[in-house]
């Protein structure tokens, strides 16, 4: 069992990189094209919507199974932020120098920035009621407008990459098998939007079998769903946003890929938790239950938020290994700290 497991879990993880790399970011491209979007624009909302799916389904799986279980909602999307802007950015980082654009990050800071103060805020109480998840889907409405409205309201050139790197559906080689599949399922790239919707759906699918065997995997080893929440949980879900972060980085477009993971933690903050916490809230009522484990990992969320706007200031807007190597070290150490944290050993918080 356990061994099926895991190569049912490996082979997860290689059907998301496949369908990201071959069909999910050459559909984004030619959608972003139609709809006129900037590289940060495209990043910020059609990638960042699509990607954070999985988040978004597993908080409303959360919240109305039988039990009391929005608290796995809730520390799902808190990791997967934590991984996000550390792991992603810091990734993407590693992989090629960029110089970003400052206007659109600074956007997408300020945004992200008041989204956190927000989640702080709404659960210092232990709980989240009705009108807070609702401010939270509005805060996410202005964001959307500002995004479309932002190269309006101020001047600023759209970095260009290196071009897109078309994949082209080869089944050949030790992925020969994954491609097929894929190949078959996929319709061709002409019809981009079908190919775009549909990859949604897959990286959805494939994102939630990976949480449900990770969820195996943890009761056969006798390993805590408390770490199981923090580490393959979170990675899990977030894997479009690091496959899809880490090709438009390759390709040069660095603004791409960092407005892409703190675009997803903004859609994963306000939507991931608003939208299915206000569902539930209105047909049954009360509120929801946020546990006081989830306050520290949120307030490391918003040092985290601190330390990335401190290493862009201080190298004036560019990311490179340094800014990599310190991110992954902070997350690395979060990680350490949490696990540490569960035997009575926690290093800080």
């Amino acid at each position: 069992m356990i061994l099926l497991s895991i190569l049912a879990l490996l082979a997860c993880f290689i059907l998301l990189a496949r369908v990201v790399d071959l069909f999910f970011i050459s559909s984004l491209d030619k959608i972003s094209k139609d709809l006129r979007l900037s590289n940060d624009a495209a990043g910020a909302t059609l990638m960042a919507v699509g990607s954070s799916a999985p988040e978004l389904f597993v908080a409303l799986f959360a919240v109305i199974k039988p039990g009391d279980h929005q608290v796995i909602g809730i520390g799902s999307i808190v990791g997967s932020a934590i991984f996000n802007l550390l792991v992603i950015v810091g990734a993407s980082a590693m992989v090629r120098k960029a110089t970003l654009t400052k206007i659109p990050v600074i956007r997408d800071l300020i945004f992200y920035s008041l989204s956190v103060g927000l989640l702080v805020l709404f659960i210092w109480d232990g709980q989240l009621v009705m009108y807070e998840t609702a401010i939270l889907l509005c805060v996410y409405v202005l964001y959307v407008i500002a995004v479309v409205y932002w190269r309006k309201w101020f001047k600023y050139e759209d970095i260009q990459g290196d071009g897109e790197e078309e994949q082209e559906c080869n089944p050949k080689g030790f992925l020969g098998f994954f491609d097929r599949v894929l190949c078959f399922v996929f319709p061709k790239p002409k019809h981009y939007y079908l190919v775009f919707f549909i990859s949604i759906v897959i990286i959805a699918a494939l994102s939630w079998g990976l949480v449900e065997l990770a969820v195996i995997i943890s009761h056969e080893l006798h390993i805590p769903e408390a770490i199981i929440a923090l580490t393959v949980l979170a990675i899990g879900t977030s894997i479009p946003d690091l496959f899809s972060s880490l090709i438009v980085a390759r390709q040069g477009r660095g603004d791409m890929a960092v407005s892409n993971a703190v675009g997803s933690n903004i859609f994963d903050i306000l939507v991931g938790l608003g939208l299915p916490f206000l569902l539930v809230m209105v047909f049954s009522g009360g509120s929801i239950a946020a546990g006081g484990d989830l306050m520290s990992s949120t307030l490391i969320l918003s040092g985290s938020v601190i330390l990335l706007i401190a290493l862009l200031l201080i190298q004036r807007w560019k990311v490179g290994k340094l800014t990599g190597v310190v991110l992954l070290l902070f997350y690395l150490f979060y990680v350490l700290n949490e696990v540490l944290k569960l035997s009575g050993l926690g290093l800080v918080f």
